[in-house]
Formats: structure tokens, sequence, C-alpha cells
């Protein structure tokens, strides 16, 4: 019997499968039909049963899954180098909300195809975002062909994007309404953290989520001072306080997690909770060392996160991986802490499980969304080539990866970027650059 048709056979040097018996095959292809995968196998025996396939070779690649961003605000990239060298709370009330004040619908659109620019290019192929006009960040990523996961940050105060809390709602109904059944776009609820939400609203929106099914994003425990004031006003600290909300459950993904005792990480995977672990916004704010040995000791799934572009200053998640295996050693005084391989797989299929996808992304697996990237490993800082994690860990940079494909679309061959038009994008940019420079604060 033929075999059914494939739209496009991807070969290269080496596949790294990162399926769950870690697969290494070389001179290996993957076979694309649609938005799947259907077959990972040596080059030979795919080229045999699909001679006629159209077929995208890279001799000298390496061929993988695409990264996972597992926390980021996308379209904070138009306040990169903004404010720099300042404590959270000060870079945050006195630099970034009041310039947050002068963001509009079409600021976030092309601040955010800014972003899905440099996630294409630096191999990010999925990522999830927390941040304002998030229908205009929604549309970006659908618009570049990025999958994403997408909520509207909510607080007490009035918003940007929505004005008064009640018109959040409304906001978050339509965005369930527009996206429900998107092939790229999923909604999450997002409340921004213990120290801009009341126990009230952290509660209903926890409803929300569950009511959606769908993801409950929050920020948690990220420095010493919000633990403090957790303290001063709750009695508790931010894991107790949301614990005692019943707020802490499988759907639970916080980002950062930097000040967990032993015991509140013991609860977080009681209950499930996943974690964005963001090393390098946390360095550059001095927030602290988050515990991420002990949390994958403890079995909570962990992912990388970049956080946005104002407090990072890039999105690139192969510079999050390096930055994150040499933090922890350093800090443990332990070479032999966060190993390449369980970095790799944060980044990867670690980010898949914090966003509940690891049946569907993470893996280059028959049935899974063919999200997949190729790094040229002709290079000099690639060579020699003994082991794939410690390459790709230590050595590779985002400027290697040469060809992306999102759900089973190509959106980048050959570092051309398919779906986003480069020069119109800097150009439009600038001007906002300027327009923001001019507004009143």
């Amino acid at each position: 019997m033929n075999e059914a048709p494939i739209d496009l056979l991807l070969t290269a040097d080496r596949v790294l499968t990162l399926d769950k018996q870690n697969r290494e095959i070389s001179d290996g292809a993957v076979a694309v039909r649609g938005s799947e995968i259907v077959a990972v196998g040596p080059a030979t025996e795919l080229l045999s049963r699909w001679p006629a396939a159209p077929r995208l070779d890279t001799p000298g690649g390496l061929l993988m899954p695409g990264l996972v961003n597992a926390h980021t605000h996308a379209a904070m990239s138009c306040f990169r180098g903004l404010a720099d060298d300042l404590p959270l709370m000060t870079w945050l009330t006195e630099h970034i909300f009041p310039a947050e004040g002068k963001l509009t619908g079409e600021i976030v659109y092309h601040s955010t195809m800014l972003t899905m620019a440099e996630m294409i290019r630096s191999g990010t192929t999925s990522f999830c975002d927390m941040y304002l006009f998030s229908a205009e960040v929604a549309a970006a990523a659908a618009q570049s062909g990025v999958r994403a996961w997408i909520g509207e940050v909510l607080y007490d105060f009035p918003s940007p994007c929505y004005g008064e809390l009640e018109n959040g709602f409304s906001y978050l109904d339509q965005l369930f309404a527009d996206y429900a059944g998107h092939e790229l776009i999923r909604i999450t609820v997002d409340p921004h953290a213990v120290y801009t939400c009341s126990p009230e609203l952290l509660g209903r929106l926890h409803d929300f989520a569950r009511r959606h099914d769908t993801l409950y994003h929050i920020h948690l425990a990220e420095t010493q001072d919000e633990v403090n004031g957790c303290l001063d006003k709750y009695g508790k600290r931010p894991v107790a306080h949301l614990d005692d909300l019943g707020v802490l459950d499988g759907r639970t993904v916080a980002a950062h997690g930097v000040w967990l005792e032993p015991g509140e990480i013991d609860l977080l995977a009681a209950r499930g909770v996943k974690v964005a672990h963001c090393p390098e916004s946390n360095m550059k704010l001095a927030s602290g060392v988050a515990p991420a040995p002990e949390l994958l000791a403890a079995g909570v799934a962990v992912g990388l996160g970049t956080d946005g572009a104002a407090s990072n200053n890039d999105i690139d998640l192969f510079g999050e991986m390096d930055m994150a295996a040499k933090l922890h050693k350093i800090n443990k005084m332990d070479p032999t802490v966060m190993a390449a391989p369980e970095v790799l797989k944060m980044a990867t299929t670690g980010g898949a499980r914090v966003l509940g996808a690891e049946d569907t992304i993470g893996s280059l697996e028959p049935g899974k969304k063919a999200d997949c990237i190729v790094l040229d490993l002709r290079q000099p800082h690639l060579t020699p080539f003994y082991h794939a994690a410690s390459h790709l860990v230590y050595a590779a940079r985002g400027g290697d990866v040469v060809h992306s494909l999102i759900n089973g679309r190509l959106v980048m061959k050959n570092r051309r970027l398919l779906t986003i038009d480069e020069e119109a994008l800097a150009l439009r940019l600038r001007e906002i650059q300027a327009r923001m420079a001019e507004m009143p604060t």
C-alpha cells in the first residue's frame, strides 16, 4: 500500500528527539503532514517511504524540538533598555508602570511582533505571556505563526487596557470567545501578584480559570520585599497565602518562585503547581536565585522563561539555558548541579509540562505538533561536536538557528523570516520610540 503523501521532509546530520528514550539519530529526518509529525527516523528510511516529498535538507545541521519560553511579557520589547540597574519595585513603580500608562493597542501589537521576530530567530516556537492589551499580543502571535499561551494581567487598580477592573472580566470573556479552538493561541487567566491583587480578586480569577479549564499564571515569591509585604499584610508568606485561598493546584503557573522555603517547595509539589524559572531577569534585578534544583528534585515541573525584554534584556532561550546552568553551579559551589541535559529539558519538555502541553510539544515524536528548529553546526564555536546537550546549553546561540517550523508551517528558512517584514517592523518601532519619548508621563 502506498504511503499517504507528506507536506515536508526535514533532514539533518543529527536529529535530537528529546523523547523518553532521548534518541539521537545520525543522518536523520522528520516527516511532517499538516500540523503534525508523522515519522522520525533515519533519513534513508524516510526517503524510501516518501521519495517525492518536498524536502528541506540541512547538511551539518542539528534538528531538534523548538524551545518553550514559559514566562515572558512580549510587548515589553518597546521598553528594552529604558530603565536598567534598579531594584524590582523601583524599576516597576517609578519607570515601568508610568511607561505602561502610555501604551496603546497599536504599540503593543508592533512591540509584540518585534519579540516574535526575536523568538523565531533564536529558536523559540512557543511562549507563555502575561501582559496588557493581550488581544493585540494574541493577534501578533497568530499573524507571525508562533504558538502561544496568552493572558491579560488583572490587578486591583485600573488598567491602561480595559480601565476599571470589572471591564477586565468582560475583556477576558471576549478573548476566550475570539480564540476558542484556535490552532495556535490558548487564553490564560493572569492575576499579576499577591501585592497587586486582593484575596477576593485572586480567588475570583482562579474560579474563572477553572470554568475555562485554563492556566492560572501569576508572579510568585519573586523578591524578599514581596514576601515581607505579604507577611505584614496577611500574616503569612505568599505561598501559604495563595494556598489558604485555594488557588494552588495543577493549573497554577508560578513565575519566578525565588524566595521559597523547603516546606513551600514540598507544598507546591503536592499541589501540582508548575514554576517558570527566569534566571537572567532575577539576576539583573537582584531578586535572588530561585531554588530550581530543589524544585526539580521535589518533582515540580520547571520551565525556563526570559521574562520581558525590559528586564533581561533579550528573549534568547539559548542564553537563558547557559545562564541557568552556570548560575546554580556557582550558587551551590557544585559543578555537577543543573547538568546540561537537565537544563535542555527545562527549555523543551519541561516548558511543555509547565504549560500542560507535554502531549503536544516539547519533543520530536509522531503525533506531536511539528514545532522544530534546525541549527547550523558548521560554526567555530560548535566544533568539535561531542555531546548535543553540552553544545546546546554551553556553546550554541540563538543566531545559530537557520530554520524554524511551527505547527507544520515554515516561519524561517535560511535565517529569513517568512511571516514578518523585519525592515518595516524596525521602522515602526523607531516611530513608536520617538512617540513614547514625547508623551507625558
